[in-house]
């Protein structure tokens, strides 16, 4: 019996956190005792443990795992054998001279039994052997055809999902062979508070602002020092994101080294110092830095595609993206730390804090608040919370002709009622530090209002206030008589 057929739907290992789907759909696919060859894709951003996920995966099963490092060809093929020699105890390690060889061999491990076989890294690997993809396209179009009893299951795991969907476009077309695409991300708030050993929501919510759902960023980057209590936070980040001698104070700016020159990293910094002041629009960014739209639809293509921003539709005007910077890291770095860079370098860090606290508060906390309002709406909302299934919560924005202003929406939920998708289901108003009262819900109603008038259905659309800080009496006697939603930090972790 082979070590796959041993090894059938393992548990997944106390030291894997959380990650309960993404290991079942690995195991599955690796156990799948089926005839015929097939391929898996892993993406997932930098620090996100693939790596260490699909290790774990290699031991459970008894599989091979080959980590790809940037190296010439002949050097990755001489210590790619070695390692097979050493998996399949061979006397002595096979020798390569072309990839093509190492690929079928690699592959032939499957002729027997169902054998995962893993490549980490594999566009470290396309670097110094372009034709690498094809050269895997090619092997399975072989054993389609001549071995279709072969079971092996190879899996190829990289970067971001943009950079593996550019490896595997034509002349190959991995994609079409793949049976697996799966995408590693950060962990949710809930989760990623669990990982953090954090009670506090408050607390919870800060340091999610600061490092995400980013695992690697615990273990590796701060090892392992976490807040202590609500109390510990500004000392915290004292002694990590603000402290040069601690990996994470630089992880930031390491995100932005891939860039394609200078005038692009530039660029970039300044795109995001915009984003993180409030402008989110093209235009908004463009008037911000002083530089063409052209220009900046570039770089915000740049950043998108690197997976470090989101574009977004405004919930009430479709034409319009609104950007959002995916990781919270280049938030906090580019709202706080970049002011004040060469100052965190020269002096104590807690002068620094104390002057670009208010800033963080501002327009780090509170927009990451409001994301996380979206995201519990989205995911963790009970069904009969909003009258509807809500399938998306975005930010919205209407016109006030008669205030000559912008009235912003926080949460705009939509979804699907009585089979009709894209109904409005609420429109709501996120604090971060304020005491939410009856005037908010006021200036909902008159939101709704004018979303009526401009021929919106709000039939369904219900008021909802979210506050970190709490709700004021007339507010919470509203609540009582079913007027409006109101969500707190601890239903924002704990409730429905």
């Amino acid at each position: 019996m082979s070590p796959t057929d041993a090894a059938a739907h393992p548990v997944k290992p106390d030291q894997v956190f959380d990650r309960e789907t993404e290991w079942a759909d690995l195991v599955g696919f690796a156990c799948d005792p089926r005839p015929g060859a097939t391929l898996g894709l892993v993406s997932g951003q930098h620090r996100q443990g693939k790596t260490f996920l699909l290790e774990a995966l290699a031991k459970a099963v008894g599989g091979f795992y080959f980590d790809g490092q940037a190296a010439a060809e002949a050097e990755t093929l001489h210590r790619l054998a070695e390692r097979l020699g050493e998996h399949t105890r061979a006397a002595q390690p096979p020798r390569w001279q072309r990839w093509e060889d190492a690929v079928d061999a690699l592959l032939a491990l499957g002729d027997q039994h169902p054998s995962l076989v893993i490549i980490d890294n594999f566009p470290d690997l396309v670097g110094p052997s372009p034709a690498l993809p094809s050269v895997v396209d090619g092997a399975y179009r072989r054993l389609h055809q001549v071995r279709r009893h072969n079971r092996a299951r190879l899996v190829l795991s990289g970067g971001a999902p943009a950079l593996m969907r550019r490896l595997f476009s034509a002349p190959s077309s991995l994609h079409r062979l793949a049976s697996l695409e799966l995408l590693v991300r950060p962990f949710d708030f809930r989760a990623a508070a669990q990982f953090w050993g954090i009670r506090s929501p408050r607390l919870a919510v800060q340091v999610h602002a600061v490092v995400g759902g980013t695992p690697a960023y615990r273990g590796d980057l701060v090892c392992d020092d976490a807040p202590a209590d609500p109390d510990d936070f500004d000392a915290w980040v004292c002694r990590t994101v603000l402290n040069p001698r601690v990996p994470l104070f630089w992880e930031a700016r390491n995100l932005l080294e891939g860039e394609a020159n200078h005038a692009d990293r530039a660029l970039c910094h300044s795109a995001l110092v915009a984003i993180a002041a409030g402008c989110s629009t093209p235009g908004g960014i463009a008037d911000r830095i002083e530089t063409s739209l052209t220009d900046v639809s570039h770089v915000l293509a740049v950043l998108q595609n690197r997976g470090l921003l989101y574009g977004e539709p405004d919930a009430f005007r479709p034409g319009l993206t609104r950007y959002r910077i995916a990781e919270p890291l280049l938030a906090f770095e580019h709202a706080v730390a970049w002011p004040h860079r060469a100052a965190v370098e020269q002096e104590d860090a807690t002068g620094v804090w104390r002057r670009a606290g208010a800033a963080f508060h501002s327009a780090v906390a509170a927009p990451h608040f409001a994301q996380l309002c979206r995201d519990w709406a989205t995911e963790y909302a009970a069904p009969d919370t909003f009258g509807g299934d809500p399938e998306t919560a975005v930010r919205g924005s209407i016109s006030d002709p008669a205030g000559h202003s912008r009235l912003d929406v926080d949460v705009a939920v939509r979804g699907t009622v009585d089979g009709r998708p894209g109904v409005l289901l609420s429109v709501g108003l996120t604090r971060w530090n304020e005491t939410m009262d009856i005037h908010h819900l006021e200036r909902l109603r008159h939101i709704l209002s004018l979303l009526a008038a401009s021929g919106e259905d709000v039939s369904q659309a219900r008021p909802s206030c979210y506050s970190a800080i709490g709700f004021g009496p007339e507010l919470r006697a509203a609540e009582a008589r079913g007027e409006v939603l109101l969500v707190d930090v601890d239903r924002l972790y704990h409730g429905a």
